[in-house]
């Protein structure tokens, strides 16, 4: 049999199941999720491999009207998503009507490679919400194969995925057969820290937020790791390190454990807050942090 190898793209709304669905579709925890939107900021690639396939994924931010520099970087990479996509993901969830960018909606009902469009969340729904939304849709993307799907639960997952490889060209492999994304150690680091940040503080706090790993050392037995939380206010500094650090300790006791499961392996990690003003608004900054790659 030929080999089939292509490049899946997710997108859709804010918190619609985008990193939920990548993460089923993987078998790894490779995009944080939270209840919040814009919890997605880059575009992670996540690789699933079988003998005669090679699936590369890509999760985006959810899609908004930018507000400022960093928001304008994130709809970048999902403007990324429809340059390379052999098959295109269009996530929606019950309840939903309309993507929130009418340019990005006409990309995809004007799309000339396959559009797989999933009505996730179907859990929480009845029969009858279910025929009226599955209809509503076929109205709206008629070039879309609709599948309703809980990414969540794991219902129809797997008929999505045996489909997406269907879809797929045929091609040699892009990636190693045992990598799992394109990310380094230290992505996986800072956004693990990013979503404690995102469960436990509330208001401007997660959104002001930026984390660097600076010192990443692993050897046989454990990983050190040095990161710093980026803030743009003095004012921020102090909720994130809450009354004589309790706060921060939590983040980095909570970071550590999932880490540890991530990387099969023991973790020491230090935490630091500084303040880095205006850095969502800063092209140098943005660049620096791996968003503004223009």
């Amino acid at each position: 049999m030929a080999h089939k190898a292509g490049f899946v793209n997710i997108i859709g709304n804010p918190n619609v199941g985008k990193s939920t669905l990548m993460n089923a579709f993987i078998g790894e925890k490779l995009s944080i999720i939270t209840s919040k939107a814009q919890t997605t900021r880059h575009r992670i690639l996540g690789i699933v491999n079988g003998d005669d396939f090679q699936v590369i994924l890509s999760d985006t931010p959810g899609i908004i009207k930018p507000a400022y520099e960093l928001q304008a970087s994130m709809m970048d990479f999902v403007k990324s998503a429809f340059e390379d996509a052999d098959v295109l993901v269009y996530m929606v969830e019950v309840g939903e009507k309309m993507l929130k960018d009418a340019d990005f909606f006409k990309k995809i009902t004007h799309s000339k490679i396959p559009v797989l469009l999933l009505l996730n969340k179907i859990d929480i729904s009845n029969q009858e919400q279910l025929e009226a939304q599955v209809d509503h849709w076929k109205e709206q993307v008629p070039n879309a194969e609709i599948y309703p799907i809980s990414a969540l639960e794991g219902f129809n997952v797997e008929n999505v995925f045996q489909r997406i490889v269907e879809l797929l060209p045929e091609s040699p492999a892009f990636y190693p057969k045992d990598q799992l994304t394109d990310k380094p150690e230290r992505f996986f680091v800072n956004e693990t820290i990013r979503e404690k940040i995102l469960l436990h503080y509330k208001k401007e706090i997660p959104y002001a937020v930026e984390v660097e790993t600076e010192e990443f050392f692993e050897d046989d037995k454990i990983i050190r790791i040095r990161s710093v939380i980026m803030v743009e206010r003095d004012t921020q500094k102090g909720i994130i390190i809450g009354h004589k650090g309790t706060a921060i300790k939590r983040v980095g006791s909570e970071a550590r454990k999932d880490l540890e499961a991530f990387f099969d392996k023991q973790i020491h990690i230090e935490l630091y807050v500084k303040v880095n003003k205006n850095w969502r608004s800063d092209q140098k900054q943005l660049k620096r942090f791996g968003y503004n790659q223009k």
